[in-house]
């Protein structure tokens, strides 16, 4: 069985989350396959679960004085801060492919990038609910939605994220950030990004048990992603839920 495989590299965070809305609306129409979608945000990121309040979870002065940008994800969930430092995974696929049960398919999905950090010689964990850990600290974290017939869940891989901006941004993370670690502070140095993003596309492939075949978005999908970013994703009524 073969999966699309989509790598964007850089995007705005608005237009991300925009590919992201346009896949999953043309997986669950199946007009493409299940897709695995890679990518990095060319700035520094809170990415907003659906469901949270702006001030409450982001010290919005912080944010200001380091030029991050806000944008709320279709999926629930916490908070997260991404920067270039990060690889962002988002794998949509039809309900059939995981388990139904929540914790169970979040163990599956994050199984992949527990292989692929075996794969770059650590010795990771899944970590429920849906975390992955080395050494008791996390190094990727990710969010679930099911629309319609599709099982859809972003991740982030810290590999050189900037861990003390973070903590500033977020409110939640105003502590030590101990609990927290990367690629570059388990191995010792930066690994290339396209070294990383190969061990993460096999560690998916062989937790699914499919092939990958290297694709680019329909023009169905960029276009409903335009329309997205311009009508939802960059608009300030939904970043802030006015």
């Amino acid at each position: 069985m073969k999966w699309r495989l989509v790598d964007s590299d850089m995007l705005a965070p608005a237009f991300s989350a925009a590919c992201d809305e346009a896949i999953l609306v043309a997986r669950n129409e199946e007009k493409v396959p299940n897709t695995l979608h890679l990518y990095r945000r060319n700035a520094p990121t809170i990415s907003m679960g659906h469901f949270e309040r702006v001030k409450e979870v982001v010290d919005l002065e912080a944010a200001s004085r380091h030029g991050v940008q806000i944008v709320r994800r279709m999926s629930g969930g916490s908070a997260i801060y991404t920067d270039q430092g990060q690889i962002i995974y988002s794998l949509f696929i039809d309900r059939a492919s995981a388990p139904g049960d929540p914790v169970r398919s979040f163990e599956m999905v994050c199984r992949g990038i527990v292989l692929a950090l075996e794969g770059l010689g650590l010795d990771p964990e899944f970590k429920p609910v849906n975390d992955v850990q080395i050494g008791g600290k996390k190094i990727s974290g990710s969010a679930q939605l099911r629309r319609w017939g599709v099982l859809a869940q972003h991740g982030s891989l810290l590999v050189d994220t900037d861990l003390d901006i973070m903590c500033e941004v977020l409110k939640a993370r105003k502590r030590p950030r101990g609990d927290m670690t990367s690629l570059r502070e388990e191995l010792g140095y930066v690994p290339d990004m396209e070294v990383v993003k190969t061990a993460i596309v096999r560690g998916f492939s062989s937790a699914f048990g499919v092939e990958f075949e290297r694709g680019d978005l329909t023009e169905e999908e960029r276009d409903l992603a335009d329309k997205l970013e311009k009508e939802k994703y960059s608009s300030p009524e939904h970043t802030y839920l006015r």
